[in-house]
């Protein structure tokens, strides 16, 4: 007897199988026929896949646009001291009202695992109060990560270092830092080396905002994955946006991503945002803002696409969906090859797991009983579509469903329906 059974869905890998269920955990992935179970979830000609997975993300400030008001200008910079206000306006109580919100907008995408990053700059920490709450309060059905992110930097603000020591003593998960928003190269060095001696001998992960910015000299990716290799960090060690990489000389880029590549360490890049926020300073031709994917991934590299913000000081838009992230992160990677785009549904859900160290994850026998079925036929279908999430379980409950997305139509002479998923085959992965 199971208690629940998805019943003949398509793997991300192209199998079809059933998927049985007891408790909180994965029993099965076989066919199953005439198996008893409480409770049976058709997902025939519809994609099952392993929960989305959002490795960057600032949660104490989503769905707080327009305050204090909007960013103006669109630039990072604005975001941030317009951030700078709000954090110490907003209360505790303000702060988990909206994380809950978005954590309910994420449980019905499907994304049930997150890593967010909390600004421990201000003394008050009420960002992280607020934060370890609503980890508290959503851990039955989401993975919540927080790391300690001191925005104005380490070394930049008079309190900065030892207000991450409190968040990390109060339960934060992972070390944070932004060496390249310190007040010269030298300081955002020597805060890359700081915080990783803190993440090793804590035996946290570290996860850094990374030269988040236009200028080509903004090289402390190389340091990081000195100090990676040094401690032995390895995949427990992230560099978050590496926007800079976009200007560097090829030459160096040449050098520096072998350097990334025997770290071990892991690349977010946050394709809504920075091609939102970088560039613009330029006029024509205008820089893409997106770190160097294809070429990290070709030096074996885990790169995993981000959400970073939504409806907050710094991003108008957003709904909490990784297939929207992928869908321009395809775009503007340009990975449109059929397995190329495979790849980008698996960064947003094997490769994001594997950066967040997820334990148990994955559709297999043993594994935590987390899933979704989504209206679409193979990853390539999910990412065009971004479709309706049928069912998604979380630790073997169904915790949310939504109906298909077909349009019903009233047209002259043609009554029907239309469905947006394409008719034929759609090429599977490998395809040339």
């Amino acid at each position: 007897m199971f208690d629940l059974i998805v019943k003949g869905g398509t793997l991300p890998d192209g199998r079809v199988a059933d998927i049985g269920i007891r408790g909180d955990r994965i029993a099965a992935v076989e066919r199953l026929e005439g198996a008893p179970a409480r409770e049976v979830i058709e997902a025939t000609g519809d994609l099952v896949s392993p929960p989305f997975v959002d490795p960057h993300f600032h949660m104490d400030a989503t769905l707080s646009y327009g305050l204090p008001r909007v960013n103006a200008s669109g630039t990072l910079l604005e975001g941030i001291a317009l951030w700078g206000e709000l954090r110490d306006m907003a209360t505790v109580e303000e702060m988990v009202e909206r994380a809950l919100a978005y954590c309910d907008w994420a449980v019905g995408m499907g994304l049930l695992a997150i890593r967010t990053h909390v600004d421990t700059t201000p003394d008050h920490l009420r960002g992280v109060t607020a934060m370890l709450e609503v980890k508290r309060r959503v851990r039955d059905y989401i993975d919540l990560q927080l790391v300690a992110f001191p925005q104005d930097g380490l070394y930049r603000t008079a309190t900065g270092r030892a207000n991450l020591i409190r968040a990390l003593d109060m339960g934060v998960d992972v070390v944070g830092g932004i060496p390249h928003f310190e007040r010269t190269m030298e300081a955002g060095r020597d805060s890359v080396a700081d915080v990783a001696r803190i993440a090793a001998e804590r035996g946290l992960m570290l996860d850094l905002h990374c030269d988040e910015t236009d200028d080509p000299l903004s090289r402390h990716v190389e340091t990081l994955a000195a100090e990676v290799t040094r401690h032995g960090l390895g995949g427990r060690a992230a560099g978050s946006h590496l926007t800079s990489m976009h200007s560097m000389d090829n030459y160096y880029v040449s050098k520096l991503l072998p350097l990334i590549a025997e770290s071990g360490m892991c690349a977010i890049p946050n394709p809504l945002i920075n091609i939102t926020l970088q560039g613009r300073h330029d006029t024509y031709p205008k820089r893409r803002g997106m770190t160097r994917v294809m070429e990290m991934l070709a030096h074996g590299i885990t790169v995993g696409w981000g959400q970073d913000c939504v409806l907050d000081p710094w991003y108008s838009l957003g709904t909490a969906d990784m297939l929207d992230v992928a869908f321009m992160g395809l775009h503007v990677a340009q990975m449109t090859h059929p397995a190329e785009m495979a790849k980008c549904f698996e960064m947003v859900t094997e490769g994001n797991a594997a950066i967040l160290n997820l334990q148990g994850y994955g559709i297999r026998p043993g594994a935590m009983a987390s899933l979704v079925v989504l209206d679409a036929g193979t990853p390539t279908e999910a990412l065009r579509l971004r479709p309706a999430r049928l069912a998604v379980v979380s630790k073997g409950q169904v915790v949310a469903r939504t109906p298909r997305g077909d349009h019903a139509l009233a047209l002259p002479g043609r009554p029907g329906a239309a469905r947006r998923r394409a008719p034929g085959r759609v090429p599977a992965h490998g395809a040339s």
